[in-house]
């Protein structure tokens, strides 16, 4: 028979293993709530290059009226949880630097291969998709135009899902897009929009960023 101090070690041993899931999800809770406060760079924190720019603090989509083509209100927290790439688009034209950001955040999509189903698109607009003029002579893979831009998004970008928020709300959610008409941006699961690119960043730098997320996220 094992004496009483072993019995006490082998304890001690199983309520260190069990409480082993309980320290993790605490301690992930706690790092989580610091990074969408902006008072902790994760990102930066575990070694990741950072070829996007981090916006600190994060902010929340549903902070802000959003809704669908039909109008419905929209809360990214009722979408089963998941990465977003997304493209801000102010006015009634989607130009050559609108285009080219749908065509490139497809792309890098496409390019994720068995992680494709972890991740999503968004457009998010002040116009309804239906007044919206595709307003380019050619499209970025040499496809042929579409004969207007809701059929361009049925044709190009089957799975994107298309909405719409008033022109101030726009402006504050997404004032990257404004300075600089080339930026997008990447959404974490919860609904926080964390990290904004543009021209400047390779196609490879932005999944080398979603691959170091994506590996180092449950979402």
């Amino acid at each position: 028979m094992q004496d009483s101090s072993q019995v006490s070690k082998n304890r001690m041993v199983l309520l260190l293993i069990a409480g082993l899931p309980v320290t993790m999800i605490l301690g992930a809770t706690w790092l989580w709530y610091f990074v969408v406060h902006g008072d902790l760079d994760l990102v930066g924190a575990l070694g990741t290059a950072n070829r996007g720019t981090l916006i600190q603090p994060p902010r929340q989509l549903d902070d802000y009226p959003l809704v669908d083509q039909r109008g419905r209100p929209f809360l990214y927290r009722d979408m089963e949880p998941k990465w977003a790439l997304l493209v801000a688009s102010a006015g009634v034209e989607c130009d050559s630097a609108c285009e080219e950001k749908l065509y490139l955040t497809r792309q890098i999509h496409v390019a994720l291969g068995k992680e494709f189903n972890r991740v999503r698109r968004i457009y998010i607009s002040d116009s309804p998709v239906g007044d919206t003029d595709l307003a380019v002579a050619a499209l970025s893979d040499e496809h042929p135009l579409p004969a207007d831009f809701n059929s361009y998004l049925a044709s190009e970008h089957r799975g994107l899902r298309a909405l719409q928020t008033g022109p101030g709300e726009l402006a504050a959610l997404f004032p990257e897009s404004r300075a600089d008409p080339g930026s997008w941006y990447l959404v974490d699961p919860a609904g926080w929009v964390m990290m904004t690119y543009n021209a400047d960043t390779s196609y490879k730098e932005v999944i080398a960023d979603l691959k170091f997320l994506l590996k180092n996220s449950g979402g």
